[in-house]
């Protein structure tokens, strides 16, 4: 009420008589000053690692989703941070056909690409980025692919290289998709981060001066925050995008990455007031965040899976029968109370219960070492096996502690007599040597992206995406049959009727272990306002500030 009658006296006083115009200026100055306020604070996050680049389109890992999808770039859509639904992003409207196979997309006007040391832009973002975005993707002979040859898991993953026939820009402010087949989720697949926006002048640049690679480590987009530098394995700088299109997203002159892998100094820093954010804290220490008054212990049951890949390209992990054994040797309840302490729920299906289409009906095999070493006999294994069994370097909001989980995995397959190495790289070169198949077993995890089981059953386990991010090297046609059909259809009920028969067969073949859900902390100081966990698992700034 009170305020209610405090705007009412300012706005009689500003309409009477020869007062109204400066009035009016004196708000205008008001305004201005305010905005200047919230643009001069600074905030520094402690990230847990170093992103492999900035060219989004070639990661899956939330590290390069959040050091460049969600500060430097945008997307034809977004996620929306209160829900997860998909909302206008660069494109302001869209419209699909009535066969399902065609999407048309509105752009927004007047939206300008960032102004950096090495690039300056000359028109406004239009068309001509959005094809170039995804026409490099999708044609191997694209003169920037070949100047520039990497791949695009994802966009290959998705299924998307093989079902986008032509993307077409009728004029300048209009893309067209034409697909293939229909592709149910494709409104959410467009709000990922690997579809980020490029600039295709800037793109043209690089080209023309021989330095096609620069995209990768120089970016330029048109995101809420530009890239001023990076300091490999120590610091990503940004500045605040004054000129952002959507109003109040950007609340900070600059932001910082202080990249720190140690979650010990991570808290350490975060005490101190050295930075204000934090990626994910020891369980061990969540007790003593949540009592600390400086603090806010932000969390929130994560949308994510830890699991144990087994690459059944290789024998004996191509058998059956040796899955089934190694997955029954596991005590997953051991390893949620030593490596989780209580953050985590054990994992059932290759998908989180909070997923629609989980299928709730599928039990967990038995902790069984007894049967297991049964088992191993049974598949010509009496005298045990040997294998190399791979453990991120790097924390991860799906294992906080990947080096003790191979430790308890390594104990528990002794006791069937299997015999295992433990092997780690840097996680780069961990991520690049597992999709070539050079793992036996590897610990891996997911943060689901877009909310479709699509993410989880066909990104993990299809045959597209054998070459990307199916580390279990997995394809076996009667599931990736189901997973297609359900991507092929827009009714709800067939594609959850799939989805469920999906779930059977892959606990029946046990390409991979599901071990855990994670419950995901990120904590913040006192004095940072709009910070919230992303369910998609990324961090991102936008409408966070400093009071």
């Amino acid at each position: 009420m009170t305020g209610k009658n405090t705007h009412a006296r300012r706005a009689l006083h500003c309409h009477a008589g020869r007062h109204a115009l400066a009035c009016a200026a004196c708000l205008i100055i008001q305004t201005a000053a305010a905005q200047q306020a919230v643009l001069d604070k600074s905030l520094v996050y402690c990230s847990e690692a170093s992103p492999a680049g900035f060219d989004e389109a070639q990661f899956t890992s939330s590290v390069e989703a959040s050091a460049a999808g969600y500060t430097v770039y945008n997307r034809l859509l977004e996620f929306n941070r209160e829900n997860g639904d998909i909302e206008a992003g660069l494109a302001q409207s869209w419209e699909r056909s009535a066969d399902g196979l065609q999407y048309t997309f509105h752009l927004r006007r007047g939206v300008k690409f960032h102004t950096t040391g090495y690039f300056t832009p000359t028109r406004d973002f239009n068309a001509d980025d959005v094809v170039f975005t995804f026409e490099r993707m999708r044609d191997p002979q694209h003169p920037f692919r070949r100047a520039y040859p990497v791949s695009f898991p994802y966009f290959r993953d998705l299924g998307l290289a093989a079902n986008i026939e032509r993307i077409e820009a009728p004029d300048p402010y209009t893309v067209r998709f034409s697909l293939a087949k229909i592709d149910a989720p494709f409104l959410q697949k467009m709000a990922m981060p690997f579809a980020s926006i490029l600039s295709r002048e800037y793109a043209d640049k690089l080209l023309a001066s021989g330095r096609a690679g620069d995209i990768n480590w120089l970016p330029v987009g048109t995101g809420p925050f530009v890239f001023v530098e990076y300091m490999k394995d120590a610091t990503i700088r940004f500045a605040g995008n004054a000129d952002y299109w959507k109003p109040g997203i950007v609340r900070l002159k600059s932001l910082t990455f202080d990249i720190t892998t140690d979650p010990m100094v991570r808290l350490q820093k975060l005490r101190r007031g050295e930075c204000q954010v934090m990626s994910y804290p020891r369980p061990a220490d969540v007790a003593s965040i949540t009592k600390d008054p400086r603090l806010h212990a932000v969390n929130q049951p994560g949308f994510n899976l830890g699991y144990l890949a087994y690459n059944t390209s290789k024998a004996p992990l191509d058998d059956v029968t040796v899955r089934r054994a190694l997955d029954m040797s596991i005590d997953k309840h051991a390893i949620l109370n030593a490596v989780y302490q209580g953050t985590a729920r054990a994992a059932t299906n290759p998908m989180p219960p909070m997923q629609w289409g989980y299928d709730f009906a599928i039990k967990d095999a038995p902790y069984d070492p007894a049967r297991a070493k049964a088992l191993l006999a049974q598949a010509g294994h009496a005298n045990g096996l040997k294998l190399r069994l791979w453990a991120m370097p790097v924390q991860r909001p799906y294992n906080p502690n990947a080096r003790l989980m191979a430790e308890m995995i390594q104990a528990d397959w002794a006791r069937i007599g299997v015999q295992a190495e433990i092997v780690t790289y840097e996680m780069g070169e961990y991520v690049r040597r597992a999709r070539a198949g050079e793992h036996d077993a590897l610990l891996i995890g997911w943060s689901g992206d877009y909310g479709d089981p699509d993410d989880w059953l066909g990104v993990l386990l299809g045959c597209d995406a054998v070459k990307g991010s199916n580390f279990a090297k997995w394809c076996y046609k009667p599931f990736d049959d189901l997973i297609k059909e359900a991507r092929a259809t827009l009714d709800i009920d067939a594609r959850t009727a799939r989805y469920e028969e999906a779930q059977r067969i892959f606990k029946e073949q046990v390409p991979f272990t599901p071990i855990a859900h994670a419950t995901v902390y990120q904590p913040v100081a006192r004095n940072v306002t709009g910070f919230r966990i992303d369910r998609f698992g990324m961090t991102r700034f936008w409408g966070v500030g400093i009071e």
